[in-house]
């Protein structure tokens, strides 16, 4: 399933989107903040046109895991993406994508103009890259299924 994240901010607006297969992030785009609904409609339309299965809104929680104004407008924006389009939305924690996207960047050694580019759809892409790992890591863990009775009653003690 293709998925789609987004990063909201004050300004812009990150978009970044997986692979069909729901295994690679990559950026996307980069949408001028207008208006929540506006925002939402846009967000929407470009999902359904990339056959979008999931958004992800990455909401950038406190250092202690409280909200504070930015996370609550990202979970306003959630819930506008959620009335008017019919792909499920949840949210994600996106502390620190930012700054992992820049660091990214100086790692890459790319140019100091390259790195004073908007990096709102690179951050999306970290976000989205993180949940589809964590979804893989969900996937792979062992399940124990019981190859006895005896092996259950183990088990249950």
């Amino acid at each position: 399933m293709r998925v789609l994240c987004v990063d909201p901010g004050e300004k812009r607006i990150g978009l970044a989107v997986s692979d069909p297969s729901g295994t690679i992030a990559r950026p996307l785009i980069i949408l001028e903040h207008r208006s929540r609904e506006a925002d939402a409609r846009e967000i929407v339309n470009l999902a359904e046109s990339l056959g979008v299965g999931l958004i992800v809104v990455g909401v950038p929680y406190t250092w202690n895991g409280t909200i504070g104004p930015a996370a609550r407008r990202a979970l306003r924006l959630a819930d506008a993406i959620r009335a008017v389009g019919s792909v499920a939305v949840i949210t994600w924690d996106e502390s620190g994508s930012s700054q992992r996207a820049q660091s990214l960047l100086r790692e890459m050694h790319a140019s100091r103009k390259k790195r004073r580019e908007p990096l709102d759809h690179r951050a999306a892409a970290i976000i989205l890259q993180d949940f589809l790992d964590a979804q893989t890591d969900l996937k792979a863990r062992p399940t124990h299924k019981p190859e006895t009775e005896d092996d259950e009653e183990c088990h249950k003690a």
